[in-house]
């Protein structure tokens, strides 16, 4: 029977990947971590390094050029020195072989050196300064011929031509050996033989070293200068860069405090660049904007607080009213048929008040919200504004307030919704009512302007006290607490007034003093739809507009 074994996978025992096998980016993962330790951690330091990184790398680059080149120029200067060198050993040997073969060929046919020349060359005496004084190097010379068989030029040495000259004596200041060698040839002899000398330098004695050496010294000490003047001026443009940075951190983390007062400096032309500067600038409208929409929010907070209460407390009384005459129904007074009609005509009353608030409420809803969008035609004002005034005629005669309605002959065509309109001149009409003492008078004018139309509702009323007038259009706003007619309102009337005018396009206006009554101007524009910065809900919609512009033409509008 034959069993099987399990045997182990090649990824290893265990399924894991064998040492082998290791990404070399595992491996390398702790080094990277080290180096990045080494690294600073702040972006000044981190550009300073940069800078510095750059500028070392640029000049060892330069260096290695300069000592390249100047190691090639050094080389050549040095093989040009030599062949002078060789030049003159070459002169002063043939004239010293002349001398001693004393008029016979310094080198027979059969390719023998004279002896005499031999002899000389084997002298120290002799041939020692033509190494030490001429040569200063190894001196290498060989007698022969040279022929040009085969075509090229060859050198045949002769067979008792060769003699080397040692050079012994110590290197000049500044002078060391170079370990190479460098051969010429030269054509001597007369007309009784000619001959060839080959010349060779071994291991000469030369400056190239020292100049060498010389010049990279040199170049180290520019080099620490440069780094040194490097890290210095890096680090000096790099806390110049960064200052505003560091400034608009700390600024942020003030804001982020809650300090909104918090503003970043600009810098001038001098200690920063025109992206910083423009960061600078948005940072600080970013926070100023921020600032405005906190206080506005603050702002709001506060009036909603306020307008809380007073709805709280205008809810409750009709609420307790209408608990009170419920009770009082459903004991021994619902028995009484003239105080039962007394006490539901009181309910009525204060249901109609509660519904009247929950409209006003809801209607400064849709209008904040922008989900009014208006309905503009080409109508006459005219209409509008005498359907609405005379809305009014009941409660002006209940209150003993003389209502005068003042048109013009002419119709007033301007583009406007009706209905919106006749809304704002209710809303004044009806606080000018609530304001005015019986056996006053208010008053409605309806004029032409060249820019569109004005409305002015004026009263003898109570009138407003300078220190209310700029804020009697703030939502939530009731005046004076003391003043018993200003308290019994709900503070949405002259906002809604304010909010339908601003859609139009147009502005509002009051002149007003204690106790000398008051005057409400509404002036509307032509066409809101020319109006820059119309709401989006005040234009028009496009087949509307074109419906009334035909009606327009044609004269149908109606007057």
């Amino acid at each position: 029977m034959v069993s099987a074994t399990p045997s182990p996978s090649a990824d290893g025992a265990d399924g894991a990947l064998p040492p082998s096998q290791v990404g070399s980016s595992d491996r390398l993962a702790p080094v990277a971590r080290g180096l990045r330790r080494l690294l600073p951690s702040t972006f000044q330091g981190r550009l300073t390094a940069a800078f510095v990184t750059v500028i070392a790398l640029t000049l060892l680059l330069v260096t290695i050029f300069v000592l390249n080149r100047l190691d090639d120029y050094f080389t050549q200067q040095q093989k040009t020195e030599l062949e002078g060198r060789a030049q003159t050993i070459n002169v002063i040997v043939q004239l010293l072989a002349q001398e001693a073969a004393g008029g016979f060929p310094v080198v027979s046919g059969d390719g023998v050196v004279h002896p005499a020349v031999v002899a000389l060359l084997t002298d120290p005496e002799y041939a020692g300064p033509i190494a030490d004084n001429f040569g200063q190097a190894d001196v290498r010379l060989e007698f022969g011929f040279t022929t040009s068989e085969g075509g090229e030029p060859r050198f045949v040495p002769a067979a008792n031509g060769l003699f080397t000259i040692a050079l012994r004596a110590p290197p000049g200041e500044r002078q060391a050996r170079e370990r190479f060698s460098q051969t010429l040839y030269f054509a001597g002899g007369s007309a009784l033989g000619r001959y060839t000398l080959a010349v060779t330098l071994a291991d000469p004695y030369t400056y190239r070293a020292a100049a060498l050496a010389n010049v990279t010294g040199l170049l180290a000490a520019i080099t620490l200068f440069a780094l040194g003047l490097s890290v210095i001026v890096s680090a000096t443009l790099a806390r110049r860069f960064t200052t505003p940075l560091r400034q608009l951190t700390d600024a942020s983390r003030a804001l982020a405090e809650g300090d909104l007062t918090r503003r970043v400096a600009s810098p001038t032309p001098r200690e920063g660049t025109s992206e910083l500067d423009e960061l600078a600038r948005q940072f600080n409208t970013m926070a100023d904007r921020l600032q405005e929409s906190v206080e506005i929010i603050r702002r709001d907070r506060d009036r909603s607080r306020d307008f809380l209460a007073d709805v709280s407390h205008e809810l409750r009384t009709p609420l307790a009213a209408l608990r009170t005459f419920n009770q009082l129904l459903m004991e021994s007074a619902g028995d009484d048929p003239e105080a039962r009609a007394e006490f539901l005509e009181s309910s009525a009353g204060q249901i109609e008040r509660l519904d009247w608030l929950a409209q006003n409420l809801l209607e400064l809803s849709k209008l904040d919200s922008g989900l009014v969008l208006l309905d503009l035609r080409p109508d006459d004002l005219r209409a509008a504004v005498e359907s609405a005034a005379h809305q009014l005629d009941a409660t002006a005669a209940r209150r003993g307030v003389a209502l005068d309605v003042r048109l013009p002959d002419a119709p007033v065509r301007i583009r406007h919704d009706p209905p919106r309109i006749g809304q704002v001149v209710t809303n004044l009409v009806g606080n000018a009512l609530k304001f005015t003492p019986r056996g006053g008078s208010v008053t409605v004018d309806v004029a032409a302007t060249p820019d569109g139309a004005r409305i002015d509702v004026a009263d003898t009323g109570i009138g407003i006290d300078p220190g209310e007038l700029p804020h009697i259009f703030e939502r939530f706003y009731r005046g004076a607490r003391s003043n018993e007619a200003r308290g019994s309102g709900s503070g949405l009337g002259l906002a809604i007034v304010r909010s339908i005018v601003d859609m139009h396009g147009g502005g509002i206006t009051v002149e007003s003093g204690a106790g000398t009554g008051s005057r409400f101007s509404v002036d509307l524009p032509r066409d809101p739809r020319t109006v820059a910065g119309t709401p989006a809900a005040a234009r028009a919609d496009v087949a509307t507009a074109a419906e009334g512009d035909a009606r327009l033409a044609a004269g149908t509008v109606p007057t």
